[in-house]
């Protein structure tokens, strides 16, 4: 055993007892593999695996990046213990959770209002304060925003709230849903395209009825997508012993559909809300961390994708900077932790994945980007774009690039032009494949914690995405801004299980 780095957690058997206790914990490194281990002095010692192979997690960790304080996001809450001093990572992505109802039942959810007895569902005037408080925060207001739940098709005042949420100043809307009701209506869809959604991020567990029961549906909201040209993200949450084995299909059918499909973010399970209470040895099989995955990925493309061609969410760090140079202001940061997660480009050529790193060499171009940030003096958007001109060709390789693919005009454009729309080009040739590891009390790194960049705005304040599933806040805020199912009933004048899909299994 080698101890890698100290940190700090929570004991997990406190947490089920009802109360955050902050204790030690260590990243050690044993059999090749890397873990975080800890001991609580009421229930001993835990130990959970972090990354399946040292040398991706050594290759990952180079890229670690601490942001600037953040105030505005909040390190405690309900007079719980101080998690750590400040947080230091912005609002990349600003999650609205609009309802906790929902009409599946699926059994690793988060929440829906049937299991926990009460509905939450946030008026149009305390949205529209959540909206104002995330663009608000300091020292860059948040851009973009994903409305979620529950299911937010649920609400019949969506396109009220998606309204709102442009009024407020988001650049970038996307709505997280399971795809049902999507798939029930095309009009719907073109709505929502109208409305200016940028993307559906839409739950996708499996290509087999198997793992995903609602496959049918899916696939016919792909079509409905391509009709109304809305774009698609998928979600498959893993699960070992479920649907990990249908890892890389998943990644096949979406490139099969790259034209609707624009990405596919892996969520590993986490061992939250209704499933926190779990056997150790379950809890063990169905672990799923980014070795694990990586590895069936591997297997299904021969080594076409490989766990080389990822890497974690603060490589790109670079690019946010030289911008920032560039423009004079404050610019998006991802200075999430390394173990928050990872990605890379796929492209299709001649039928075939080509990830972005079989044809440039990203590392020596993203120390290009670093030294072009130090260039000073008058003119320098002038010769930054200059030295862009003369370099790039030096990190492409253009045998092995797409060939109808000008890829030296894309890159001058999004790093010296830093706008939304340079970038466009080159997302609707490729596509996304990453993975968020969101954490829960067996594994939680408050190192990690501390860099998040995926926040809630909530009625308490700007809460962690880790820290409003993973420790529990999400429930005591739900729960203290909720009313109870019957209450609820009463004032709708419908049960609640009226919102229940009857064309199929709930779960």
């Amino acid at each position: 055993m080698k101890e890698l780095e100290k940190t700090s957690s929570v004991c997990p058997a406190c947490f089920q007892e009802g109360k955050i206790h902050k204790i030690d914990a260590k990243i050690i490194e044993e059999d090749g593999k890397v873990w975080i281990t800890k001991n609580c002095g009421d229930h001993g010692d835990f130990k959970d695996i972090y990354f399946g192979d040292v040398n991706l997690y050594k290759r990952w960790m180079k890229y670690e990046k601490r942001g600037d304080p953040i105030p505005d996001v909040k390190t405690t809450l309900f007079d719980g213990p101080m998690l750590y001093p400040e947080h230091r990572s912005q609002s990349v992505l600003t999650n609205l959770l609009v309802t906790n109802r929902c009409n599946l039942r699926c059994g690793y959810c988060f929440m829906n209002a049937g299991a926990s007895g009460y509905v939450y569902e946030p008026p149009l005037d305390e949205i529209k304060k959540m909206l104002q408080q995330a663009r608000n925060e300091r020292p860059l207001g948040s851009k973009a925003i994903q409305i979620t739940g529950g299911e937010p098709t649920i609400r019949e005042d969506l396109f009220e709230i998606i309204r709102m949420t442009r009024e407020a100043g988001f650049s970038h809307i996307q709505l997280n849903s399971n795809g049902i009701k999507l798939a029930e209506s095309v009009d719907y869809c073109k709505k929502l395209k109208e409305a200016k959604v940028n993307t559906v991020y839409m739950s996708f567990d499996g290509v087999t009825k198997e793992t995903n029961p609602w496959i049918d549906q899916l696939i016919q909201t792909i079509e409905n997508f391509r009709e109304a040209k809305l774009r698609a993200v998928l979600v498959p949450v893993l699960i070992g012993e479920k649907n990990l084995h249908e890892t890389g299909k998943i990644i096949q059918f979406a490139l099969d559909n790259i034209d609707i499909v624009r990405g596919v973010n892996f969520q590993p399970v986490s061992f939250c809300g209704r499933i926190t209470k779990i056997k150790d040895e379950k809890r063990e099989k169905q672990r799923v961390d980014y070795v694990r995955m990586m590895e069936v990925i591997e297997k299904e493309f021969n080594g076409q994708i490989s766990r080389d061609d990822f890497y974690p969410v603060p490589f790109v760090y670079p690019i946010s900077e030289l911008i920032e140079s560039l423009k004079g202001e404050k610019q998006v940061e991802f200075t999430a932790h390394p173990g928050c997660g990872g990605a890379t480009y796929i492209f299709l050529e001649d039928g075939k994945p080509l990830p972005i790193t079989r044809f440039i060499d990203v590392e020596r171009f993203m120390t290009f980007i670093n030294e072009q940030t130090k260039i000073k003096g008058p003119l320098k958007k002038v010769r930054v774009a200059a030295a862009f001109l003369k370099n790039v060709d030096k990190f492409v390789d253009k045998e092995k690039a797409p060939k109808d693919f000008d890829l030296k005009k894309i890159l001058i454009d999004a790093a010296v032009g830093g706008s939304y729309d340079s970038l466009r080009g080159f997302h609707y040739k490729s596509l996304f494949v990453g993975s968020m590891w969101f954490m829960d009390t067996f594994n939680l790194n408050l190192h990690r914690l501390e860099r998040c960049c995926i926040h809630y705005s909530t009625e308490e304040g700007i809460i962690p995405f880790c820290s409003y599933n993973g420790l529990g806040y999400g429930d005591k805020i739900r729960e203290k801004h909720s009313v109870p199912i019957k209450e609820w009933e009463k004032k709708t004048g419908r049960p609640m299980r009226e919102d229940l899909w009857k064309q199929g299994p709930l779960t």
